[in-house]
């Protein structure tokens, strides 16, 4: 199977372009390589006779275009975004340039290709998003966000997903074109651009810098090993129903506070302080605008209907998470002064 990934060289694409190349699929990894791509994140892939990368954006239909008759792919993995909630408040315009816009001239350019290819059954469009479209959840454990959950997007990043959604279904509904959707929940793990909580948190800590965190440290979310998320997505795309959006899910909920004070403890037994201990740094600040409480995921559907859970607790997946950023210096030593790294909105209280 030849996969066209988008956005193959951030991190959760870089993931299933990784695992993709891995499992003997041809992989056409298209990115724009904005501020938090990095081509190192496919490394250990590139020089496979399975993988071509074409540097095109999203907003330029004609590249897309050419990029559709060139590779002819048999299906195609949509992942670029901006991702960012902090940098969607600060500056919208991307976001809805990128998700909208980008959105619907990858649904173009995959509905002419299909078209001209005499529309094989074979063909698949999976859109993948994220659990943020559906707003915030009461602080109840049976309240959980499922495939039937009305939307409810509470900051610009995740209106634009939203909106990007429902682009992917109308497609579908208008055109034929034969589409699957994803909604996943908060990602963490290996080759994680350092502007996300897990690996601020991680990196601020090993330079003895402040451990911000939102609020009073009580928003909970439910939190995903991006390796897992990526065997989940490749599982939809070669087994999902048509027309039909599956919720993905850790099933590891845990509040901000408490996940930071994991990873500290984690780095105080893998590195630990000539004195005192990592969670010493934890500094509380002002809470973003338009904070959402909770989320939290059912994956009832993809668990019953293919057969997918995640293969590691949170416990388990921040140790392999704290490990790799140890073990990895050099990549990340190489962002350090790239924009937006360890930065977030909220200011010491």
């Amino acid at each position: 199977m030849k996969i066209l990934v988008t956005g193959g060289a951030g991190f959760i694409g870089s993931a299933v372009v990784r695992l993709a190349v891995s499992r003997g699929h041809e992989v056409v990894n298209v990115d724009a390589l904005t501020y938090a791509a990095c081509l190192d994140n496919v490394a250990l892939v590139a020089e496979s006779s399975l993988y071509a990368f074409e540097q095109v954006d999203i907003r330029d239909r004609f590249g897309l275009d050419t990029v559709f008759a060139k590779h002819k792919p048999d299906v195609v993995m949509h992942l670029a975004a901006e991702s960012h909630v902090d940098r969607s408040i600060d500056g919208p315009g991307d976001f809805i340039e990128t998700n909208i816009t980008g959105t619907f001239n990858m649904l173009e350019a995959a509905r002419k290709y299909w078209a001209a290819s005499g529309k094989p059954e074979t063909f698949r469009f999976h859109h993948i998003s994220t659990d943020e479209v559906f707003g915030s959840l009461p602080d109840d454990p049976d309240v959980l966000f499922t495939e039937y959950t009305p939307y409810d997007p509470r900051s610009p990043y995740s209106a634009s997903k939203a909106s990007s959604d429902h682009l992917v279904r109308a497609w579908h509904e208008t055109y034929g074109l034969p589409v699957v959707l994803t909604n996943c929940s908060n990602n963490y793990g290996p080759f994680h651009f350092p502007e996300k909580l897990v690996p601020v948190i991680i990196l601020n800590a090993l330079a003895g810098k402040a451990l911000p965190i939102y609020g009073n440290g009580e928003n909970i979310r439910d939190w995903l090993y991006v390796e897992d998320h990526a065997d989940a997505l490749l599982l939809v795309i070669e087994k999902g129903e048509l027309g039909r959006s599956y919720n993905i899910g850790g099933e590891n909920e845990r509040t901000n506070l408490e996940l930071v004070q994991t990873i500290c403890a984690i780095l105080d037994k893998k590195r630990p302080k000539p004195s005192g201990t990592y969670a010493d740094q934890i500094t509380f600040v002002t809470d973003r605008p338009g904070h959402d409480a909770r989320y939290a995921i059912d994956p009832s559907r993809i668990r019953n209907e293919l057969n997918w859970r995640p293969s590691v607790t949170v416990a388990e997946g921040l140790e392999k998470t704290v490990e790799w950023y140890l073990s990895n210096e050099s990549w990340w030593r190489a962002l350090q002064n790239r924009q937006g790294v360890g930065e977030r909105l909220g200011v010491p209280k």
